[in-house]
């Protein structure tokens, strides 16, 4: 059995458009890409122009198409495991989703999507997402934790629902604490999902501690370990903080010489010779219908 954070940290993320904002073609494909950016002291950098930035895909520069800076609204899914065995975690998770929402932009929306044997959406159909702390907290709160981990069916739904957001920036934050043990979505597939996908995943881990197994590979969200459930309102915080600072930049990849389609992607900033540290996905996929790929 594939392990939670393999899933959600392994895979690569893409970053395609799906608004109107741009203009897109059968040959040419934008493709975002949120980005952390931090000094050597772990500090956010929060004031850095597109002159700062450097693309590399495939190890060639590309140029940078679009830029926007931090903390512009964002379209948040709250994944969450509510299999028996999070029985005893599921209200500390409950209580700092809640505080996560409360501490959000005014224009973020959001949606909840409970999993067990099945996927159970918090909101009803005719409310795909809402601003609504009383709302949001009904639909966390809607389902007993019972059953087993359908993980994989779980982030495959929320992925597609992502593609109805009203907001460029998409996050999903996974909790769960453990592996897929019976969805019909397969590991492959799910991967070529996320790769495909807009969405920057956090994924919360509430495991063993001392599982080997466990070694998560952070591709541009993050994997948390928390060790105590103490520890997961601090996560959910830090990821607020992340999401908070975070630019977008685009750019149109090549097409005409590479028939690549799934490609490396690096994304670095200076500033007045200071180079800093950026966190984002490190490959993306190009869909099957992008021109003569």
């Amino acid at each position: 059995m594939k392990l939670f954070c393999q899933l959600v940290c392994g895979a690569t993320l893409l970053a395609l458009p799906h608004r109107d904002d741009f203009t897109i073609s059968d040959n040419v494909n934008l493709v975002l890409l949120d980005v952390s950016v931090r000094d050597p002291h772990a500090g956010f950098v929060t004031d850095l122009q597109k002159s700062n930035f450097r693309i590399l895909e495939d190890g060639k520069q590309r140029t940078i198409t679009q830029f926007g800076s931090v903390d512009a609204p964002v379209t948040v899914g709250l994944v969450l495991d509510n299999s028996g065995s999070m029985r005893s975690k599921r209200s500390e998770v409950m209580l700092a989703g809640l505080a996560f929402a409360r501490e959000s932009n005014a224009k973020d929306e959001f949606f909840v999507v409970n999993f067990n044997n099945s996927i159970a959406p918090g909101l009803p159909p005719e409310l795909p997402f809402t601003d609504n702390l009383q709302v949001l907290q009904k639909a966390i709160s809607r389902t007993r934790p019972t059953g087993q981990t359908a993980l994989y069916d779980a982030i495959s739904y929320s992925l597609r629902h992502l593609e109805t957001a009203h907001r460029e920036q998409r996050t999903l934050i996974v909790v769960s604490d453990g592996g897929d043990n019976i969805s019909k979505t397969s590991l492959a597939d799910l991967i070529k999902e996320i790769e495909l996908s807009r969405a920057t995943i956090y994924s919360i881990g509430l495991v063993d501690p001392e599982n080997n197994d466990l070694k998560p590979a952070i591709r541009g969200g993050a994997y948390f370990q928390p060790h105590t459930l103490e520890e997961v309102p601090p996560v959910f915080a830090q990821i607020s903080k992340d999401i908070r600072h975070r630019y977008t930049v685009g750019f149109v990849p090549e097409e005409e010489h590479n028939k690549r389609i799934v490609r490396s992607v690096k994304v670095t900033a200076e500033r007045d010779g200071e180079r800093f540290v950026c966190r984002s996905r490190l490959t993306y996929r190009l869909p099957p219908a992008a021109g003569k790929v």
